[in-house]
């Protein structure tokens, strides 16, 4: 698929079919992780897979609540990723530092969006979840507690009946310009 295909194509899929992702998917998964680009090379997270069943259900638990329940399909994807934003080297901190950047999450951010139009291409979908009790989440996966999670994504083939949308953007004159802001 062309890249530009590919990102019409990508989308938040929040309906999962019964059926699991393939080991040498997931493979793929991690590889398009470890090879995005980030502030001075430092790749500052860690990406645990959750495919364990129980292990993920009780994850996909702490993305909602009774009171936020925007989250309640994660259970039915087979798998989660789980990005940890690790320390970047101090170079990347020092720059960061002097610039005011968040560099790490930053880098998060390229390393998710890897991960998800990589996702894409091998027919699967996904959803970037912000939204999730840290803290229960840290629990399980026995995350250390000086460390924090970027972000989770909801991995697995969309269910048949979950066909892609159209895009609902701002036009590009709203959202970008030439030479001047």
């Amino acid at each position: 698929m062309l890249f530009a295909e590919l990102i019409k194509h990508r989308q938040s899929v929040r309906t999962y079919a019964d059926r699991p992702v393939e080991q040498e998917k997931l493979e793929q998964l991690i590889e398009a992780v470890r090879l995005a680009p980030s502030a001075s090379n430092s790749q500052p997270w860690r990406l645990i897979m959750v495919t364990d069943s129980a292990l993920k259900d009780q994850v996909a638990l702490a993305t909602y609540s009774a009171l936020v329940s925007f989250n309640k399909f994660v259970p039915q994807a087979p798998a989660l990723a789980v990005l940890v934003v690790e320390r970047p080297r101090a170079v990347t901190q020092i720059g960061a530092w002097l610039k005011n950047r968040d560099f790490p999450l930053i880098d998060i951010g390229i390393a998710a969006s890897h991960f998800c139009l990589q996702a894409a291409e091998l027919g699967l979908g996904t959803c970037m979840l912000g939204w999730f009790d840290e803290t229960a989440i840290k629990r399980l996966l026995r995350i250390p507690d000086s460390k924090r999670i970027g972000l989770l994504i909801s991995v697995g083939y969309a269910a048949p009946d979950d066909p892609l949308r159209p895009k609902h953007r701002k036009s590009t004159e709203t959202m970008s310009s030439r030479n001047r802001y």
